[in-house]
């Protein structure tokens, strides 16, 4: 028996599905004592960030690792960092992509597109729902929209097309490490200033090496 009340509310609740993310609280609680749960969470888009895809007729996808990869994770990874992938990819997609490029573990969480907001035909990652401090939140993206509900916590970084001499993530390591051995309890005005700047890791370089020579 076709009854119009239950087939409206059951696409309702489908489109509830769709738009927004799967649950309502995206990590679980920080780790208690004795574990050590790092101070900060550093939340990063894989795509074009990490890796670049890659397409043939012959191979299909294919993610291609950027260069200074291995090294990155292990200057962010824990502790000094709770590392979450929060990718608009779907888990089918980046699931074994994660798995190939972070053997050791370093990425504690992993966010697919389930998790994002769905907003004006834009993936959203709503960084409220990841049941953390937004002050001790850093994220990285390529896309500002990615963050719009959130926008004093990303750091944009330019988008990485697969040129094999970048070194970009050497760069950006140690810009994190700086913030991590920093100590601030809000991360978000050093966020806001270093985003101001068309590259942000190449922007620290600079000021480092001028620093060192004063």
């Amino acid at each position: 028996m076709f009854i119009p009340y239950l087939c409206i509310k059951n696409v309702k609740a489908t489109l509830q599905f769709v738009v927004e993310p799967a649950r309502e609280q995206l990590l679980p609680d920080p780790l208690p004592h004795p574990y050590i749960q790092p101070k900060y969470t550093l939340v990063i888009e894989m795509k074009n960030v990490l890796v670049h895809p890659d397409w043939t007729y012959k191979t299909g996808y294919r993610f291609a690792k950027r260069p200074a990869l291995d090294y990155f994770l292990d200057v962010v990874g824990y502790p000094n960092f709770e590392v979450v992938i929060y990718t608009s990819e779907s888990m089918m997609t980046a699931h074994p992509v994660v798995d190939s490029f972070d053997p050791k573990q370093r990425i504690m969480y992993r966010l697919y597109r389930d998790c994002t907001k769905y907003m004006h035909g834009q993936h959203v990652k709503d960084l409220s729902k990841l049941n953390r401090d937004l002050s001790k939140v850093i994220f990285i993206d390529v896309d500002p929209k990615a963050a719009q509900l959130n926008p004093e916590n990303i750091l944009l970084v330019p988008e990485w097309k697969g040129n094999m001499d970048d070194t970009s993530l050497v760069d950006l390591a140690e810009l994190l490490k700086t913030l991590h051995l920093s100590d601030v309890e809000d991360v978000r005005p050093t966020l806001q200033y270093y985003s101001q700047f068309p590259d942000p890791a190449k922007e620290f370089r600079r000021r480092a090496i001028y620093l060192a020579e004063q």
